[in-house]
């Protein structure tokens, strides 16, 4: 059913094909919504999957007790989603109109299509180093990787030396978090003092196992089937050396896909989607949610991401149900018992 034809007017329009955007999907549809998701055209900045489709083992999704590799998991939920009837188109949006009702959405094809709902679930993606050899072991699970939570216990790190690029907290957090499993973290930073908050840079350089190479930058990723080792040269002497690793963990930091959204919908200083109501996927426009990692900067799990996405379908459905006019907080809070005594 992909590359279905979206009607003229429909009563919710999905923008992502990641975790949260199926989850949205198989919700709405099983609700009689008649969804139709749009799932990105493979550009860099929307891929048919998200960043799942780069992540070989997923060994921390509920369900799968001996893994499920990223790719089978995002074709699972596809297929649940499109075997219930979701639509799919595999465009992607670059414009939407949110001063009319329904709103009036523009794919990259031309394609204009109205919508009463919109679930924002178009992610964030990982930055990466820009080496060729690094996107290549990226995508074919040879050591490189951008979330350390999904990847780092995976077998082949075990004892291993490992590197993380980057100085801020996520970096941090990402080292101490693989200490867990290997032999020795090495971070690689190119200045010669971190830019994270100073607790999260003491209980790093407080454990053992972590050490620094300062005043570095990465400019080979050594290796054919997995990594090896990495180029580093010296940012002040220009002194080239090799480091060997087998993993490397890129931590500096993520881009939302938001772009088309700025003037449109209210974006956090990051760019990340800002939710003004606290467990709610509202954005600041009504009738318009979010879900998965557009709004997430802080957990950016695939089950989070799903989570959110469920969330996003069933406020868009009760929104629907009140005549566009959405549920009252009041009424939603009644009937949670939150406040009750």
């Amino acid at each position: 059913m992909a590359d279905s034809a979206a009607r003229e007017r429909e009563q919710v329009v999905i923008i992502g094909s990641g975790p949260a955007g199926w989850t949205a999907a198989i919700y709405a549809v099983r609700a009689q919504l008649e969804p139709v998701v749009f799932e990105g055209a493979g550009s860099r900045t929307m891929i048919p999957g998200g960043q799942l489709m780069f992540t070989t083992e997923v060994e921390n999704y509920p369900g799968f007790k001996d893994g499920i590799t990223g790719q089978e998991l995002m074709m699972e939920m596809r297929a649940q989603a499109e075997r219930f009837g979701t639509r799919i188109v595999t465009e992607d949006i670059v414009d939407i109109d949110v001063d009319q009702r329904p709103f009036v959405l523009t794919s990259s094809r031309g394609t204009v299509v109205k919508a009463d709902s919109v679930i924002l679930a178009t992610g964030a993606n990982a930055r990466w180093l820009g080496l060729p050899n690094e996107e290549r072991l990226a995508q074919s699970g040879g050591g490189v990787s951008a979330c350390a939570v999904c990847d780092g216990a995976l077998p082949h790190f075990r004892d291993q030396v490992l590197a993380v690029v980057g100085g801020g907290d996520s970096a941090m957090e990402d080292a101490l978090y693989l200490t867990k499993f290997a032999r020795e973290v090495v971070i690689v930073h190119r200045r010669d003092e971190f830019r994270a908050s100073q607790i999260m840079i003491d209980r790093a350089m407080a454990d053992p196992k972590i050490r620094v190479e300062w005043n570095s930058v990465v400019t080979e990723v050594v290796g054919d089937d997995v990594i090896t080792a990495l180029e580093l040269e010296d940012t002040v002497t220009g002194e080239a050396k090799k480091l060997e690793v087998s993993g490397l963990f890129v931590a500096i930091g993520h881009d939302p896909n938001t772009g088309f959204l700025k003037g449109r919908v209210e974006l956090k200083p990051n760019g990340y989607v800002a939710m003004p109501v606290p467990w709610r996927t509202n954005t600041s426009v009504p009738g318009i949610f979010a879900a998965g990692d557009v709004m997430d900067d802080y957990y950016r799990q695939a089950v989070s991401a799903a989570g959110t996405g469920c969330m996003a379908a069933l406020d868009a459905e009760r929104w629907l149900a009140h005549g566009g006019g959405g549920e009252m907080m009041e009424e939603a809070d009644e009937r949670a018992g939150v406040g009750a005594g």
